[in-house]
């Protein structure tokens, strides 16, 4: 009789479903910190369920957002520092959810591995536990997979998707913009979570561990996680007008400021307002990256703008340099289409 081939199992092909139920158990009590009273259930369902307090709103518009953390995820591995890019990954939806005005509801994650260590996934998950609850948002599910053959065992990626709520007719945007108003920065943390594949090719295999002239190693200043600014700005809409906001994510101010200014608008951003972040200066002289490709590729210090009255731009400044944010005015809205930098 011929030899019977021995039965395969999932793990043969590896995927080992021990780690996956360890790695449960050790994310119960991650997600339990990252919680609002809306929330039904634990983890664990097919679902996460939301019951939303629909008295609450006179006219509710829910809005949705996602996005992922991107190529700095490999500085993150090569660091073997992973409790951090969570947070970048809840920033960059939950910022872009609040321009709008819409307050953070709830969050899901997706996170992918090469090989499921229970302990690396709780890592990854706390940070976005912990972003979750800088945000006030609720982490209510998400999903672990493991993919042996088409990642090392040592890659992972993430990918997130939120969704806010706003009264419909405190929706901001272009539609309030109006020539005059002011631009107001506010101070990103670094670098966020864009641009990385060029400061990636910048860094090249220079050691991380190490500080290259900068206050402290590369590594873990590229690692700084991305600045959530959701609640501070919530809490600027209640007490100033505000017309518009603008999340400064990839292409920078030139590339993201007219997607909040009504045809015919634009604005003037004077630079000479403050200074470059060091580590800016590091990857412009590194690289070498000319300026221009700088502003349109980084955030270059403003993570995030509010448009505002003119009249209310002190007003604005006070008060979210009171809650801790750097902010200033950095520029104006004109009746000049486009984004015009002065002062460089």
């Amino acid at each position: 009789m011929p030899e019977q081939t021995p039965p395969v199992t999932y793990a043969d092909a590896g995927v080992d479903l021990d780690a996956a139920d360890r790695s449960v158990e050790l994310l119960s009590d991650v997600v339990r910190r990252a919680s609002r009273p809306e929330v039904l259930g634990g983890i664990g369902g097919f679902g996460g369920l939301f019951a939303l307090d629909v008295a609450r709103y006179r006219q509710p518009v829910l809005v949705s957002g996602t996005d992922g953390v991107g190529t700095k995820v490999d500085l993150a591995r090569r660091m073997g520092k992973l409790d951090t890019v969570g947070i970048d990954l809840v920033a960059m939806v939950v910022d872009d959810l609040v321009v709008p005005g819409a307050e953070p509801l709830f969050f899901n994650d997706y996170v992918s591995v090469g090989r499921l260590d229970p302990e690396r996934v709780a890592d990854l998950v706390r940070g976005i536990a912990d972003g979750c609850a800088t945000a006030g948002c609720a982490l209510v599910g998400g999903e672990t997979a493991e993919h042996p053959g088409l990642l090392g065992p040592d890659e992972f990626d993430l990918a997130g998707f939120g969704v806010g709520v706003v009264e419909r007719d405190a929706i901001l945007g272009p539609q309030r913009v109006e020539p005059g108003d002011a631009v107001i920065a506010m101070a990103s943390s670094g670098v966020h979570s864009n641009g990385y594949s060029l400061v990636r090719r910048i860094v090249g295999d220079r050691d991380l561990t190490a500080s290259h002239g900068l206050d402290r190693a590369l590594g873990d200043v590229l690692l700084t996680p991305t600045r959530i600014y959701a609640l501070d700005v919530l809490a600027l809409i209640a007490d100033v007008e505000v017309h518009a906001l603008c999340h400064v994510t990839g292409g920078g101010l030139p590339g993201n400021l007219p997607r909040v200014l009504p045809e015919g608008l634009g604005v003037t951003v004077d630079t000479s307002t403050w200074s470059w972040p060091a580590v800016f200066t590091w990857l412009a002289e590194h690289g070498p990256v000319a300026e221009d490709e700088m502003w349109r590729t980084f955030n270059c210090g403003v993570g995030m703008t509010a448009i505002v009255p003119a009249d209310r731009a002190v007003d604005a400044v006070d008060h979210l340099v009171a809650r801790g944010v750097d902010a200033w005015v950095a520029g104006a809205v004109t009746t000049s289409p486009g984004v015009e930098l002065i002062g460089r």
